[in-house]
């Protein structure tokens, strides 16, 4: 099996499950991260609408928290080099709710506070506390982990019609074939020549 073979196989496990969540599963995430105490409603919400690891937000500094742009600076950490930092864009209301919980503007003209973390935790404890909301959220088998969220953002975007280079960017993927393997995820468009193939079915077939 050729290795980009090996790379489009990675969103399904061994069994065919997903391992990443779809809308109606993102959607009862945030819904349940909106119970969760405040500081890891925020951290859930984060990792949610960022696509990043869960060692990436843990790394979040008041200083990688651009408010005016609405942005994150994130480092990515899987890669050999350190210091290899993507910007990507949050929703405004999780940028101001941020600022909220970390008094991000006055952290940052703080020497010592602007580079000290976000989230104190280790990541077995941010693990810990994520899976406690996918449970809230019915997120169940090979998608209830933060990788799931990580391949969710990645699948809602190449839904939502953003461009391929785009969601390389902001994933931190270093080869394109990475990103790819979100391509073969069956969207609006193609349902739609489903539904058409099925209303054009000239003996509909009877379902018991």
């Amino acid at each position: 099996m050729s290795a980009h073979a090996r790379h489009r196989m990675r969103l399904y496990g061994a069994s065919g499950g997903r391992k990443y969540l779809n809308a109606a599963e993102r959607d009862r995430f945030a819904e349940a991260a909106n119970r969760a105490e405040p500081l890891t409603h925020l951290f859930c919400l984060t990792l949610l609408w960022s696509g990043a690891r869960i060692s990436e937000v843990l790394a979040l500094t008041p200083a990688a928290i651009d408010i005016d742009c609405g942005t994150a600076q994130i480092e990515t950490l899987k890669r050999r080099e350190r210091g290899i930092f993507r910007q990507v864009p949050l929703p405004p209301e999780i940028v101001r709710a941020l600022d909220r919980a970390f008094d991000i503007r006055r952290a940052q003209r703080d020497r010592q506070r602007a580079v000290t973390r976000l989230w104190c935790w280790s990541r077995t404890t941010a693990w810990r506390r994520v899976k406690a909301v996918m449970k809230q959220a019915v997120v169940v088998d090979t998608a209830a982990s933060p990788k799931g969220l990580r391949h969710g953002f990645g699948a809602n975007a190449i839904l939502s019609n953003v461009p391929q280079h785009l969601i390389q960017r902001w994933l931190g993927h270093a080869s394109p074939e990475t990103t790819a393997i979100y391509t073969d995820l069956i969207g609006d468009e193609e349902r739609a020549f489903a539904r058409r193939m099925w209303t054009q079915c000239r003996r509909p077939t009877r379902v018991s």
